[in-house]
């Protein structure tokens, strides 16, 4: 749970810090303001991935299912400056399908916490897997990370790409190769 007065109290001292002068007209509702921004931008870390892939449907199919180009938005645990991109998913079910919102919905829950690309990734697949049950799931993030665009090396417009492969998908390479060419 966020805590809100800590966050006020952080952002005070960190305009501070950087020689802002805090009773200026401009900044005077900006503790409050980030407060509000972070409970929304972190609500991720009090949810669960759970809620939304129990609600299934049983299925027959046993074909691949696939979102893609799902957009998030999330927060690099190392600088806490956002990184961007999309999410693909795709999952091959063995007798149970979730609604296709209920994916977006999974992205958020881990997108929505600080941390890193490489883990956000695992972590979709995991609780894919973990709710699911499918015979396998392919997860792919691509992103810009504005640590590496604003700051740093400043190389606007690279993405990073990180893939996760569970069950089937481990094995079958037709099937990597049939989720890549879904997303291009």
């Amino acid at each position: 749970m966020v805590n809100k007065e800590k966050i006020k109290e952080a952002v005070l001292l960190l305009l501070e810090g950087i020689g802002e002068d805090v009773n200026r007209e401009g900044l005077i509702d900006t503790p409050d303001r980030v407060a509000r921004m972070y409970e929304e931008i972190y609500g991720g870390m009090d949810e669960d991935a759970k809620v939304h892939l129990t609600r299934t449907f049983t299925t027959q199919s046993n074909e691949m299912v696939m979102e893609k180009d799902i957009v998030f938005y999330s927060t690099c645990e190392h600088h806490l400056m956002p990184f961007y991109g999309k999410a693909h998913i795709a999952y091959i079910p063995d007798g149970k399908v979730v609604g296709l919102s209920k994916l977006a919905r999974t992205v958020e829950v881990y997108a929505r916490r600080p941390q890193i690309q490489e883990q956000m990734t695992a972590q979709i697949a995991d609780a894919i897997m973990e709710h699911l049950n499918p015979k396998g799931v392919m997860i792919m993030l691509e992103a810009e990370h504005m640590c590496m665009t604003m700051r740093g090396v400043k190389k606007p417009g690279s993405k990073t790409v990180t893939m996760v492969t569970r069950g089937v998908f481990e094995t079958q390479e037709e099937l990597r190769s049939t989720f890549l060419q879904m997303v291009r």
